[in-house]
């Protein structure tokens, strides 16, 4: 007998284990599966950000060549001498070098932050991003002594308008900076200055979560577990009346009790706030229980 059972558990235990194999199997799949998909995301990525950086440093190599050859045009004698058609092409091809520089400018500034931001991020890259910041500084240099031998040579170059309309363009995004942070800081105030307050009798306040009361039982405020929206919401600074419409009334909330009156109004009563900023030190919950 004894041999029958443990051969039928032998047979049991073969039978199973090629189940928990496959599963196990299953299971490195899927893990390896999704390792593979991280690292080639990851490839991806530093491809995609190798390829950018690699793309803006040959628009600025190209643009050092243009340079150059309007540089050897601008060193040559006579330049005051020609032509209308001439004179504007020089200003033409004067004010898209400008347009170029300062788009790569940009271009350089957001593939930088991006990168920042990136794990692929690495000592090679930082020092590339440098030299293409001096190298457009140079540019930059190059295109301003050229504008003043033009200038010389009664050329204008277009590069006022283009600084007032960067002046504007820095002008409105200081604006709208400020703008964001006017409306976040009244935001911020608004909702420090937010406060909720609920009146009822003890049976409405018990069966809304707000109060905790039974025979010889003290009524006792269920702090954080009340039905939020039975209370309503209102302003600090401007609430400094509450009618209450009731002949009796009692705070049961945290509140001074030299910060508030209950008088009289006819024949109920009104909460008056006497000092605002000491009543809702302690709680910005108010609730009162009328009967």
């Amino acid at each position: 007998m004894k041999k029958i059972k443990y051969l039928v558990i032998t047979l049991v235990a073969m039978a199973l284990m090629p189940s928990c194999s496959n599963k196990t199997e299953q299971e490195e799949a899927t893990r390896h599966d999704s390792i593979n998909t991280e690292l080639n995301d990851s490839l991806a990525t530093a491809l995609a950000e190798k390829d950018s950086l690699m793309a803006l440093m040959n628009d600025i190599n190209e643009g050092m060549n243009q340079l150059k050859e309007l540089q050897d045009v601008v060193s040559m004698p006579g330049l005051s001498g020609e032509t209308p058609d001439r004179k504007a092409q020089l200003r033409s091809d004067m004010e898209l070098l400008q347009k170029a520089v300062a788009q790569r400018k940009k271009r350089l500034e957001d593939l930088e932050k991006r990168l920042a931001q990136s794990q692929n991020y690495n000592d090679e890259m930082r020092k590339t991003i440098e030299t293409l910041k001096k190298q457009l500084a140079n540019q930059q240099s190059t295109i301003d002594d050229l504008t003043q031998q033009l200038a010389e040579a009664h050329i204008v170059i277009n590069t006022l308008n283009t600084r007032v309309d960067s002046l504007n363009t820095v002008n409105t995004e200081v604006r709208q900076e400020k703008a964001k942070a006017q409306e976040e800081a009244v935001r911020v105030t608004n909702e420090m200055n937010t406060c909720y307050y609920a009146i009822g009798n003890k049976k409405e306040l018990k069966n809304n979560r707000i109060i905790e009361t039974g025979f010889l039982k003290k009524t006792k405020i269920m702090e954080g577990d009340f039905e939020k929206s039975y209370f309503t919401k209102a302003d600090k600074r401007t609430l400094s009346t509450l009618p209450l419409h009731s002949k009796k009334a009692k705070v049961l909330s945290k509140h001074p009790k030299d910060t508030y009156q209950l008088v009289d109004d006819g024949n109920v009563k009104t909460l008056r706030i006497t000092d605002p900023s000491r009543f809702w030190e302690l709680s910005n919950y108010l609730i009162v229980q009328i009967d």
